[in-house]
Protein backbone atom coordinates (compact mmCIF):
# COMPACT_ATOMS: atom_id res chain seq x y z
CA UNK A 1 0.00 0.00 0.00
CA UNK A 2 2.93 2.01 0.64
CA UNK A 3 4.52 2.16 -2.80
CA UNK A 4 1.41 2.91 -4.78
CA UNK A 5 0.74 5.71 -2.42
CA UNK A 6 3.87 6.99 -3.39
CA UNK A 7 3.24 6.41 -6.87
CA UNK A 8 0.05 8.73 -6.68
CA UNK A 9 1.83 11.49 -5.17
CA UNK A 10 4.40 12.09 -7.79
CA UNK A 11 1.94 11.52 -10.57
CA UNK A 12 0.30 14.46 -8.59
CA UNK A 13 3.68 16.35 -8.44
CA UNK A 14 4.04 15.83 -12.39
CA UNK A 15 0.40 17.28 -12.89
CA UNK A 16 0.50 20.48 -10.80
CA UNK A 17 3.99 21.24 -12.32
CA UNK A 18 3.05 20.92 -16.05
CA UNK A 19 -0.66 22.81 -14.96
CA UNK A 20 1.79 25.46 -13.73
CA UNK A 21 4.11 25.68 -16.50
CA UNK A 22 0.91 26.49 -18.47
CA UNK A 23 -0.33 28.84 -16.55
CA UNK A 24 2.85 31.05 -16.29
CA UNK A 25 2.74 34.48 -18.49
CA UNK A 26 4.42 35.24 -21.47
CA UNK A 27 7.75 36.58 -21.16
CA UNK A 28 7.86 40.07 -22.43
CA UNK A 29 10.89 40.87 -24.88
CA UNK A 30 12.37 44.50 -24.84
CA UNK A 31 11.97 46.87 -27.42
CA UNK A 32 14.74 47.29 -30.42
CA UNK A 33 17.38 50.25 -29.98
CA UNK A 34 18.51 52.45 -32.56
CA UNK A 35 15.70 52.90 -35.33
CA UNK A 36 16.77 54.79 -38.07
CA UNK A 37 15.75 55.64 -41.50
CA UNK A 38 17.33 57.15 -44.57
CA UNK A 39 16.56 56.99 -48.47
CA UNK A 40 18.02 55.49 -51.52
CA UNK A 41 18.27 56.42 -54.73
CA UNK A 42 15.26 58.70 -55.18
CA UNK A 43 11.96 57.09 -53.07
CA UNK A 44 13.28 53.89 -51.23
CA UNK A 45 12.94 53.97 -47.75
CA UNK A 46 15.22 51.93 -45.52
CA UNK A 47 14.74 51.49 -41.96
CA UNK A 48 17.43 49.75 -40.08
CA UNK A 49 17.35 49.00 -35.76
CA UNK A 50 19.58 46.32 -33.81
CA UNK A 51 18.36 43.56 -31.75
CA UNK A 52 16.48 44.06 -28.16
CA UNK A 53 19.13 44.22 -25.60
CA UNK A 54 18.68 41.83 -22.44
CA UNK A 55 16.48 39.83 -24.75
CA UNK A 56 15.46 36.23 -23.09
CA UNK A 57 18.29 33.41 -24.72
CA UNK A 58 15.30 30.97 -25.25
CA UNK A 59 13.81 33.35 -27.75
CA UNK A 60 13.74 33.06 -31.16
CA UNK A 61 13.32 36.83 -32.10
CA UNK A 62 11.17 37.87 -34.60
CA UNK A 63 10.39 41.58 -35.22
CA UNK A 64 6.74 42.92 -36.07
CA UNK A 65 6.32 46.60 -38.16
CA UNK A 66 3.59 48.18 -39.72
CA UNK A 67 3.57 51.87 -41.32
CA UNK A 68 0.70 54.34 -39.93
CA UNK A 69 -2.44 53.03 -39.54
CA UNK A 70 -0.97 49.45 -38.91
CA UNK A 71 -0.59 49.60 -42.52
CA UNK A 72 1.05 46.95 -44.71
CA UNK A 73 2.06 44.50 -41.23
CA UNK A 74 5.19 42.25 -41.77
CA UNK A 75 6.89 39.87 -39.19
CA UNK A 76 10.28 38.57 -40.10
CA UNK A 77 13.81 38.08 -38.70
CA UNK A 78 15.31 40.32 -40.69
CA UNK A 79 16.89 44.01 -38.95
CA UNK A 80 15.64 46.25 -41.69
CA UNK A 81 12.64 46.60 -44.02
CA UNK A 82 12.36 48.72 -47.25
CA UNK A 83 9.81 50.27 -49.35
CA UNK A 84 9.01 52.15 -52.66
CA UNK A 85 7.12 55.25 -51.67
CA UNK A 86 6.48 58.66 -52.86
CA UNK A 87 8.02 61.16 -50.59
CA UNK A 88 5.31 63.95 -50.95
CA UNK A 89 3.94 63.13 -47.59
CA UNK A 90 5.20 62.27 -44.14
CA UNK A 91 6.19 58.65 -43.48
CA UNK A 92 6.28 56.23 -40.41
CA UNK A 93 7.47 52.96 -39.39
CA UNK A 94 6.63 51.22 -36.07
CA UNK A 95 8.45 48.12 -34.83
CA UNK A 96 8.77 45.61 -31.89
CA UNK A 97 10.33 42.37 -31.20
CA UNK A 98 8.80 39.21 -29.71
CA UNK A 99 9.14 35.56 -29.98
CA UNK A 100 7.27 33.86 -32.88
CA UNK A 101 5.54 34.83 -35.95
CA UNK A 102 2.15 34.46 -34.56
CA UNK A 103 0.82 38.50 -34.93
CA UNK A 104 -1.69 37.50 -32.55
CA UNK A 105 1.25 37.53 -30.14
CA UNK A 106 1.92 40.72 -28.21
CA UNK A 107 5.09 42.21 -29.21
CA UNK A 108 7.27 44.21 -26.66
CA UNK A 109 6.55 48.26 -26.86
CA UNK A 110 6.26 49.65 -30.26
CA UNK A 111 9.32 51.99 -31.76
CA UNK A 112 8.36 54.48 -34.01
CA UNK A 113 10.79 56.39 -36.75
CA UNK A 114 9.67 59.12 -39.33
CA UNK A 115 10.81 60.69 -42.49
CA UNK A 116 9.76 63.75 -43.03
CA UNK A 117 8.20 65.51 -46.66
CA UNK A 118 10.63 67.48 -48.82
CA UNK A 119 11.24 71.12 -47.81
CA UNK A 120 9.57 74.07 -49.37
CA UNK A 121 6.03 75.50 -50.20
CA UNK A 122 3.61 73.07 -50.91
CA UNK A 123 1.77 75.00 -53.31
CA UNK A 124 4.40 75.41 -55.29
CA UNK A 125 4.75 71.48 -56.42
CA UNK A 126 3.76 70.19 -59.33
CA UNK A 127 0.32 68.85 -59.88
CA UNK A 128 -1.17 65.61 -61.55
CA UNK A 129 2.73 64.11 -61.96
CA UNK A 130 1.72 60.87 -64.46
CA UNK A 131 4.10 58.97 -66.57
CA UNK A 132 2.99 56.53 -69.42
CA UNK A 133 5.21 53.70 -70.84
CA UNK A 134 4.85 53.78 -74.97
CA UNK A 135 5.21 50.48 -76.31
CA UNK A 136 7.61 49.38 -73.61
CA UNK A 137 10.26 51.64 -75.38
CA UNK A 138 10.00 55.32 -73.49
CA UNK A 139 8.20 56.75 -71.01
CA UNK A 140 6.50 59.96 -70.95
CA UNK A 141 6.01 61.95 -67.87
CA UNK A 142 3.43 65.09 -67.81
CA UNK A 143 2.43 67.80 -65.07
CA UNK A 144 0.90 71.05 -64.13
CA UNK A 145 2.60 74.12 -62.89
CA UNK A 146 1.84 74.75 -58.73
CA UNK A 147 -0.28 77.40 -57.79
CA UNK A 148 2.97 79.60 -56.69
CA UNK A 149 5.06 79.25 -59.17
CA UNK A 150 6.42 81.27 -61.24
CA UNK A 151 5.58 80.67 -65.22
CA UNK A 152 8.90 80.81 -66.39
CA UNK A 153 10.15 78.20 -63.90
CA UNK A 154 12.69 75.71 -65.32
CA UNK A 155 12.02 72.12 -64.49
CA UNK A 156 14.28 68.85 -63.71
CA UNK A 157 12.94 65.66 -63.91
CA UNK A 158 15.28 62.71 -62.40
CA UNK A 159 14.55 59.28 -62.87
CA UNK A 160 15.94 55.67 -61.69
CA UNK A 161 15.10 52.32 -61.89
CA UNK A 162 16.70 48.95 -60.75
CA UNK A 163 18.25 48.91 -64.21
CA UNK A 164 20.12 51.59 -63.40
CA UNK A 165 23.38 52.09 -61.85
CA UNK A 166 22.39 55.83 -60.60
CA UNK A 167 20.21 58.01 -60.99
CA UNK A 168 19.62 60.12 -64.09
CA UNK A 169 18.43 63.61 -65.48
CA UNK A 170 15.53 64.02 -68.42
CA UNK A 171 16.91 66.04 -71.07
CA UNK A 172 13.76 65.76 -73.32
CA UNK A 173 11.54 68.66 -72.02
CA UNK A 174 8.93 70.11 -73.93
CA UNK A 175 5.50 72.28 -73.26
CA UNK A 176 1.93 71.20 -74.46
CA UNK A 177 -0.18 73.89 -73.85
CA UNK A 178 -0.63 74.12 -69.94
CA UNK A 179 1.52 70.70 -69.64
CA UNK A 180 4.86 70.35 -69.35
CA UNK A 181 6.22 66.68 -69.69
CA UNK A 182 9.45 64.83 -70.58
CA UNK A 183 10.39 61.59 -72.11
CA UNK A 184 13.44 59.37 -72.20
CA UNK A 185 13.81 55.76 -73.35
CA UNK A 186 12.63 52.70 -70.98
CA UNK A 187 13.15 49.54 -73.25
CA UNK A 188 12.12 46.17 -71.71
CA UNK A 189 14.45 43.15 -71.85
CA UNK A 190 12.68 40.14 -73.23
CA UNK A 191 12.21 37.15 -70.75
CA UNK A 192 13.55 39.15 -67.95
CA UNK A 193 11.27 40.16 -64.78
CA UNK A 194 11.78 43.99 -65.27
CA UNK A 195 8.60 44.69 -65.44
CA UNK A 196 8.42 43.62 -61.66
CA UNK A 197 9.98 46.61 -60.48
CA UNK A 198 8.73 50.12 -60.83
CA UNK A 199 10.33 53.67 -62.05
CA UNK A 200 11.16 56.13 -59.50
CA UNK A 201 10.11 59.70 -61.14
CA UNK A 202 11.23 62.99 -59.14
CA UNK A 203 10.61 66.51 -60.07
CA UNK A 204 12.12 70.12 -59.35
CA UNK A 205 13.38 73.42 -60.38
CA UNK A 206 16.38 74.27 -61.51
CA UNK A 207 17.09 76.73 -58.75
CA UNK A 208 15.70 74.94 -55.70
CA UNK A 209 12.73 77.30 -55.36
CA UNK A 210 10.05 74.73 -55.41
CA UNK A 211 9.16 71.77 -53.18
CA UNK A 212 10.15 68.21 -54.93
CA UNK A 213 7.75 66.15 -56.10
CA UNK A 214 7.50 62.33 -56.39
CA UNK A 215 6.04 59.42 -58.00
CA UNK A 216 6.53 55.83 -58.33
CA UNK A 217 5.46 54.12 -61.98
CA UNK A 218 4.52 50.48 -61.71
CA UNK A 219 5.97 48.59 -64.42
CA UNK A 220 2.89 46.86 -64.91
CA UNK A 221 0.89 49.50 -65.20
CA UNK A 222 0.52 52.76 -67.50
CA UNK A 223 1.38 50.41 -70.78
CA UNK A 224 0.09 52.07 -73.95
CA UNK A 225 1.02 50.01 -77.06
CA UNK A 226 1.59 51.19 -80.51
CA UNK A 227 -1.15 50.79 -83.37
CA UNK A 228 -1.14 47.78 -85.03
CA UNK A 229 -0.36 47.51 -89.20
CA UNK A 230 -3.23 45.53 -91.19
CA UNK A 231 -1.71 43.05 -93.20
CA UNK A 232 -4.76 42.04 -95.42
CA UNK A 233 -8.07 42.09 -96.07
CA UNK A 234 -10.22 39.51 -97.94
CA UNK A 235 -13.56 38.07 -98.62
CA UNK A 236 -14.36 34.23 -98.11
CA UNK A 237 -17.75 32.26 -98.17
CA UNK A 238 -19.62 36.08 -97.23
CA UNK A 239 -17.39 36.71 -94.40
CA UNK A 240 -14.14 39.33 -94.04
CA UNK A 241 -11.38 38.14 -93.01
CA UNK A 242 -8.85 41.11 -90.93
CA UNK A 243 -5.08 40.13 -90.45
CA UNK A 244 -3.04 42.26 -88.62
CA UNK A 245 0.77 42.94 -86.66
CA UNK A 246 0.67 43.52 -83.39
CA UNK A 247 2.86 46.06 -82.08
CA UNK A 248 6.80 44.98 -81.45
CA UNK A 249 7.35 43.77 -77.70
CA UNK A 250 3.95 42.64 -77.02
CA UNK A 251 3.22 38.85 -76.96
CA UNK A 252 -0.52 38.05 -78.73
CA UNK A 253 -1.94 36.57 -75.24
CA UNK A 254 -1.02 40.09 -73.05
CA UNK A 255 -3.38 42.29 -76.18
CA UNK A 256 -7.32 42.54 -76.33
CA UNK A 257 -7.83 44.53 -79.35
CA UNK A 258 -11.34 46.02 -81.08
CA UNK A 259 -11.93 46.00 -84.91
CA UNK A 260 -14.13 48.64 -86.26
CA UNK A 261 -15.45 48.27 -89.36
CA UNK A 262 -17.46 50.99 -91.65
CA UNK A 263 -19.76 50.29 -94.71
CA UNK A 264 -20.53 52.45 -96.97
CA UNK A 265 -23.40 51.91 -98.59
CA UNK A 266 -25.31 51.09 -95.64
CA UNK A 267 -23.47 53.57 -93.36
CA UNK A 268 -23.31 50.94 -90.62
CA UNK A 269 -20.11 51.44 -87.95
CA UNK A 270 -19.81 48.20 -86.22
CA UNK A 271 -17.15 47.66 -83.38
CA UNK A 272 -16.39 44.23 -81.95
CA UNK A 273 -14.54 43.59 -79.14
CA UNK A 274 -11.87 40.44 -79.13
CA UNK A 275 -10.77 38.98 -76.41
CA UNK A 276 -8.89 36.36 -78.18
CA UNK A 277 -8.40 36.55 -81.88
CA UNK A 278 -7.46 33.27 -83.93
CA UNK A 279 -7.00 32.72 -87.71
CA UNK A 280 -9.55 29.84 -88.41
CA UNK A 281 -8.74 29.60 -92.24
CA UNK A 282 -5.88 27.07 -92.97
CA UNK A 283 -4.33 29.96 -95.40
CA UNK A 284 -3.25 31.98 -92.34
CA UNK A 285 -1.80 28.58 -90.26
CA UNK A 286 1.58 29.28 -90.95
CA UNK A 287 2.10 32.92 -90.21
CA UNK A 288 4.61 34.37 -88.24
CA UNK A 289 4.07 35.15 -84.56
CA UNK A 290 2.56 38.46 -83.82
CA UNK A 291 0.11 37.99 -87.17
CA UNK A 292 -3.35 37.99 -85.53
CA UNK A 293 -6.46 37.65 -87.86
CA UNK A 294 -10.05 37.73 -86.56
CA UNK A 295 -13.54 36.58 -88.76
CA UNK A 296 -16.31 39.34 -89.47
CA UNK A 297 -19.18 37.70 -90.67
CA UNK A 298 -21.99 38.67 -93.15
CA UNK A 299 -20.39 41.45 -94.64
CA UNK A 300 -20.95 42.11 -97.90
CA UNK A 301 -18.58 41.98 -100.09
CA UNK A 302 -20.40 44.24 -103.06
CA UNK A 303 -20.07 47.48 -100.85
CA UNK A 304 -16.92 49.57 -100.16
CA UNK A 305 -15.81 48.55 -96.27
CA UNK A 306 -13.07 50.21 -94.34
CA UNK A 307 -11.63 48.69 -91.25
CA UNK A 308 -9.32 49.92 -88.12
CA UNK A 309 -7.89 48.30 -85.47
CA UNK A 310 -6.15 49.20 -81.89
CA UNK A 311 -4.80 47.51 -79.32
CA UNK A 312 -4.66 47.60 -75.21
CA UNK A 313 -2.69 45.33 -72.64
CA UNK A 314 -5.13 42.88 -70.48
CA UNK A 315 -4.92 41.80 -67.13
CA UNK A 316 -3.22 38.68 -67.91
CA UNK A 317 -0.11 39.97 -68.20
CA UNK A 318 -0.90 43.74 -66.73
CA UNK A 319 -2.99 45.88 -64.07
CA UNK A 320 -4.11 48.52 -66.21
CA UNK A 321 -6.13 47.89 -69.20
CA UNK A 322 -7.23 51.12 -69.97
CA UNK A 323 -5.27 52.62 -71.90
CA UNK A 324 -5.84 51.91 -76.12
CA UNK A 325 -3.45 52.01 -78.25
CA UNK A 326 -4.29 54.44 -81.48
CA UNK A 327 -6.28 53.47 -84.11
CA UNK A 328 -4.61 51.65 -87.24
CA UNK A 329 -4.33 53.35 -90.43
CA UNK A 330 -7.40 52.03 -92.23
CA UNK A 331 -7.55 49.84 -95.08
CA UNK A 332 -10.58 49.02 -97.33
CA UNK A 333 -11.81 46.49 -99.56
CA UNK A 334 -14.86 45.78 -101.50
CA UNK A 335 -15.94 47.79 -104.85
CA UNK A 336 -15.64 51.38 -104.65
CA UNK A 337 -18.43 53.83 -105.92
CA UNK A 338 -17.45 54.99 -109.40
CA UNK A 339 -17.35 58.89 -109.18
CA UNK A 340 -17.68 59.38 -113.29
CA UNK A 341 -21.36 59.41 -112.66
CA UNK A 342 -21.30 61.82 -109.90
CA UNK A 343 -18.74 64.10 -111.74
CA UNK A 344 -20.80 64.16 -114.89
CA UNK A 345 -23.87 65.26 -113.16
CA UNK A 346 -22.06 67.84 -111.07
CA UNK A 347 -20.91 69.28 -114.70
CA UNK A 348 -24.01 68.78 -116.97
CA UNK A 349 -26.43 70.40 -114.30
CA UNK A 350 -24.66 73.64 -114.34
CA UNK A 351 -24.42 73.74 -118.15
CA UNK A 352 -28.27 73.36 -118.50
CA UNK A 353 -29.19 75.81 -116.43
CA UNK A 354 -26.91 78.49 -117.86
CA UNK A 355 -28.42 77.41 -121.36
CA UNK A 356 -32.40 77.42 -119.66
CA UNK A 357 -31.43 81.32 -118.37
CA UNK A 358 -30.12 82.25 -121.84
CA UNK A 359 -33.07 80.62 -123.53
CA UNK A 360 -35.74 82.93 -121.33
CA UNK A 361 -33.43 86.08 -121.88
CA UNK A 362 -33.61 85.91 -125.72
CA UNK A 363 -37.39 84.40 -125.44
CA UNK A 364 -38.63 86.19 -122.46
CA UNK A 365 -41.07 88.55 -124.94
CA UNK A 366 -42.10 85.72 -127.30
CA UNK A 367 -42.92 83.49 -124.28
CA UNK A 368 -45.08 86.59 -122.39
CA UNK A 369 -46.89 87.13 -126.29
CA UNK A 370 -47.32 82.95 -125.81
CA UNK A 371 -48.87 83.14 -122.27
CA UNK A 372 -50.15 86.33 -122.37
CA UNK A 373 -51.56 87.01 -126.09
CA UNK A 374 -53.21 90.09 -126.48
CA UNK A 375 -56.75 91.43 -126.45
CA UNK A 376 -57.62 93.02 -130.28
CA UNK A 377 -58.39 96.65 -130.82
CA UNK A 378 -61.67 97.15 -132.83
CA UNK A 379 -61.01 100.51 -133.81
CA UNK A 380 -57.27 99.11 -135.42
CA UNK A 381 -58.85 96.48 -137.10
CA UNK A 382 -61.18 99.27 -138.64
CA UNK A 383 -58.38 101.47 -139.14
CA UNK A 384 -56.39 99.42 -140.89
CA UNK A 385 -59.13 98.15 -143.26
CA UNK A 386 -59.63 101.56 -144.46
CA UNK A 387 -56.28 102.88 -144.32
CA UNK A 388 -54.90 102.08 -147.76
CA UNK A 389 -57.93 104.01 -149.86
CA UNK A 390 -57.01 107.03 -147.81
CA UNK A 391 -53.33 106.90 -148.37
CA UNK A 392 -54.10 106.49 -152.45
CA UNK A 393 -56.22 109.67 -152.09
CA UNK A 394 -53.61 111.60 -150.33
CA UNK A 395 -50.87 110.40 -152.65
CA UNK A 396 -52.55 111.60 -156.09
CA UNK A 397 -53.68 115.02 -154.35
CA UNK A 398 -49.76 115.64 -153.77
CA UNK A 399 -49.11 114.27 -157.25
CA UNK A 400 -51.75 116.83 -159.04
CA UNK A 401 -50.06 120.01 -157.04
CA UNK A 402 -46.45 119.27 -158.04
CA UNK A 403 -47.44 118.83 -161.48
CA UNK A 404 -49.49 122.19 -161.48
CA UNK A 405 -46.55 124.04 -159.91
CA UNK A 406 -43.80 122.87 -162.55
CA UNK A 407 -46.53 123.45 -165.45
CA UNK A 408 -46.29 127.51 -164.12
CA UNK A 409 -42.85 127.58 -163.51
CA UNK A 410 -42.29 126.00 -167.00
CA UNK A 411 -44.86 129.13 -168.65
CA UNK A 412 -42.98 131.83 -166.49
CA UNK A 413 -39.36 130.63 -168.02
CA UNK A 414 -40.98 130.66 -171.74
CA UNK A 415 -42.31 133.80 -171.30
CA UNK A 416 -39.47 135.76 -169.85
CA UNK A 417 -37.44 134.56 -172.56
CA UNK A 418 -39.60 135.35 -175.24
CA UNK A 419 -39.48 139.30 -173.80
CA UNK A 420 -35.68 138.81 -174.08
CA UNK A 421 -35.68 138.15 -177.56
CA UNK A 422 -38.39 141.02 -178.51
CA UNK A 423 -36.22 144.03 -176.95
CA UNK A 424 -33.21 142.79 -178.64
Amino acid sequence: MERPARLCGLWALLLCAGGGGVAAPAETQPPVTNLSVSVENLCTVTWTWNPPEGASPNCSLKYFSHFGNKQDKKIAPETYRSKEVPLNERICLQVGSQCSTNESEKPSILVEKCISPPEGDPESAVTELQCIWYNLSYMKCAWLPGRNTNPDTNYTLYYWHSSLGKILQCEDIYREGQHIGCSFALTKVKDSSFEQHSVQVMVKDNAGKIRPSFNIVPLTSHVKPDPPRIKNLSFQNGDLYVQWKNPQNFYSRCLSYEVEVNNSQAETHDIFYVEEAKCQNSEFEGNLEGTICFMIPGVLPDTLNTVRIRVKTNKLCYEDDKLWSNWSQAMSIGQKANPTFYITTLLIIPIFVAAAVIVLLLYLKRLKIIIFPPIPDPGKIFKEMFGDQNDDTLHWKKYDICEKQTKEETDSVVLIESLKRASQ
